[in-house]
């Protein structure tokens, strides 16, 4: 139990709680041109998500693409919207409650980087719930500035208008660790195992980054190609594995092979059955479920392929929360 302390002519200020903040990407308050179109404002305003100079960027943003973009982003989400929110928001969600079961002495939530509940919120309130110990989780297994990072300028955002602020850890990318590896072997030997045909292929598709990002040091693209490696190793047999990396916007060169044009080429060179999943996001999303699951299918499908099969995330399975259990329990040592 945490206890008040009570200076005088000041709140009451509680301390003594630890607590964990799981922290994804974001989502739209809803599947709306209007609700997409501030949340496409706050994410494609980010530094670390686009490093355009301001002056060259801000005027496309506002001038061309938040006028056009959001209609056909929130066609998207209709796609995938479901009866509690966004899928994104709805597991994590779910995570943070799972994970609470198994740390009944931790304070467990969890926040947005863009859209809500927003990580400044959720942290401000922690803190004011006597939590003064807290590990930040970024749910992103491979690093990168435009996410890890991004993530954690929102923290030190809210902390910098603190007077006084808990004391602060972060859960370390965790790409190439044994209990993330074989949490994805296990979950998608499951899977492949249930389907109803034999997958000659199992692409295993990234988000996309700029090439820029790799060329000026980014970790990322690295980590997707261990985790890649490592987990082809894990899964065995003889299934051919491919990576790939979707979601490209704009029209700078990305990290490739794109994703779309993968299946169309498996599909060109004769694939008749292929899976597909996306080890680096830890909750199914609008990328997962509307790009891999409804256009994936129709590019593979539409070009001669004959079965298809999006894999699930590792969402809030047993083997991902498993996984985030041991990772948590592991940067908490000392604290607990």
């Amino acid at each position: 139990m945490s206890d008040p302390i009570r200076p005088a002519g000041h709140p009451d200020v509680r301390l003594g709680k630890i607590g964990v903040l799981l922290v994804n990407l974001g989502t739209p308050a809803a599947a709306t041109t209007s609700a997409v179109r501030t949340y496409l404002a706050e994410f494609l305003s980010d530094r670390r998500v686009v490093e355009i100079p301001r002056a060259l960027w801000l005027p496309i943003l506002h001038g061309i693409i938040l006028r056009t973009r959001p209609a056909k982003s929130a066609h998207a989400y209709q796609q995938v919207w479901t009866d509690a929110g966004s899928p994104l928001a709805a597991i994590t969600a779910r995570q943070a409650a799972d994970l609470a079961g198994r740390l009944p002495a931790i304070d467990v939530r969890w926040a947005m980087r863009y859209g809500a509940p927003a990580v400044g919120d959720v942290l401000a309130q922690m803190k004011a719930d006597g939590c003064d110990r807290i590990l930040i989780a970024p749910l992103y297994p491979q690093f990168s500035g435009a996410t890890t990072a991004s993530a954690m300028d929102a923290v030190s955002g809210v902390l910098a208008r603190m007077r006084w602020h808990p004391a602060i850890r972060t859960l370390p990318p965790y790409y190439d660790d044994p209990l993330y590896i074989a949490a994805l072997r296990d979950d998608l030997a499951g899977q492949i195992a249930a389907l109803s045909f034999r997958p000659e292929v199992l692409v295993l598709s990234f988000h996309g980054m700029p090439q820029r990002t790799l060329e000026l040091g980014d970790p990322y693209h690295c980590h997707c190609r261990k985790t890649a490696r490592l987990l082809a190793e894990a899964l065995g047999g003889d299934m051919r594995i491919e990576v790939a990396f979707q979601s490209r916007f704009g029209r700078a060169k990305w990290l490739e092979p794109a994703t779309d044009k993968v299946l169309e080429a498996e599909a060109a060179r004769g694939t008749k059955a292929l899976a597909i999943a996306a080890p680096g996001f830890s909750a199914d999303c609008l990328e997962t479920i509307e790009e891999l699951g409804i256009r994936g299918r129709e590019s593979f499908i539409g070009g001669g392929g004959r079965d298809y099969a999006t894999l699930a995330c590792l969402n809030d399975g047993a083997a991902g929360m498993a996984m985030i259990e041991g990772v948590v329990r592991r940067e908490l040592a000392g604290w607990i």
